[in-house]
């Protein structure tokens, strides 16, 4: 309990500017929202100029940008960016930190095991993306019934949102399993920028392809939205392919953290 609030803690400012900067984002996208809806079908006209493999690269959607999920759908491709950096950044600095700031030694001097310390740390961070994404999930459900014309599903949007919760487990997951696979990591967020836009771009490829099978590679393609908003559902074998990842890389990590060899200060 001692090390799961110390790293509440530590990680308590970092929460907070990633919890305000998703906040601000989606409240300055559905601001936009009423302009948009009054020139909907110039803005179309618009949109339409545009190349098709473009569209498809920005998520953009000329047939459902009009109505207030659409428009939220597109907004909702940069938040997941913005997520996955989180969560990615969390997942590689929270184990890695002990050798970084040289305070593995004191730390595995305690009477305390390393799969207790595995676990104090992964329940803290999952803790910072819960809060995180319950603050997200309030502010754009106030917001977007706020600047909503029409009448909306509240389920779909609900279902929409809670995919950055989904998105960032897995990134969280990548995160932890790369921090203790690597001897020493100097500074994490090039390996968390790198790697989390190394999968966007990926995922701007597959959309602009439509090869169906490199939607398998990047999380940011396991949840299309459009799907969501015509099926009011997921897609099954993606939600699987993420529950086994999540578990075999988190299990990896267990195995490895506690057979590693960490070197004294």
């Amino acid at each position: 309990m001692n090390m799961f609030s110390h790293e509440l803690k530590a990680y308590r400012k970092s929460t907070i500017i990633w919890t305000c900067s998703l906040i601000t984002l989606v409240v300055l996208f559905l601001s936009l929202f009423p302009a948009f809806s009054k020139e909907a079908e110039a803005f179309k006209g618009i949109m339409k100029g545009f190349p098709e493999p473009v569209r498809k690269a920005m998520g953009l959607s000329v047939d459902s940008m009009s109505s207030i999920l659409g428009f939220y759908s597109y907004m909702f491709l940069y938040t997941t960016l913005c997520g996955a950096i989180q969560a990615m950044n969390l997942g590689t600095s929270i184990i890695s930190k002990e050798v970084r700031e040289k305070t593995a030694d004191f730390l595995l001097t305690k009477p305390v095991t390393r799969t207790e310390i595995m676990t104090s740390k992964l329940m803290a961070a999952l803790t910072c993306l819960v809060i995180t994404n319950v603050a997200y999930l309030v502010a754009s459900s106030i917001m977007v019934s706020f600047v909503s014309t029409k009448d909306y599903s509240y389920k779909l949007f609900f279902m929409i949102s809670i995919t950055l919760f989904f998105i960032q487990l897995m990134f969280l997951a990548l995160g932890i399993i790369i921090s203790v696979v690597m001897p020493k990591i100097k500074s994490v967020l090039p390996i968390s920028l790198g790697t989390v836009f190394t999968f966007f771009i990926i995922g701007m490829f597959a959309a602009t392809s439509g090869d169906g099978a490199m939607r398998y590679i990047t999380p940011f393609k396991y949840f299309d939205t459009n799907y969501i908003i015509k099926n009011s559902s997921y897609e099954i074998s993606f939600i699987i392919i993420e529950i086994l990842f999540i578990v075999a890389a988190i299990a990896a990590s267990y195995f490895v953290y506690s057979k590693k060899d960490v070197h004294a200060v």
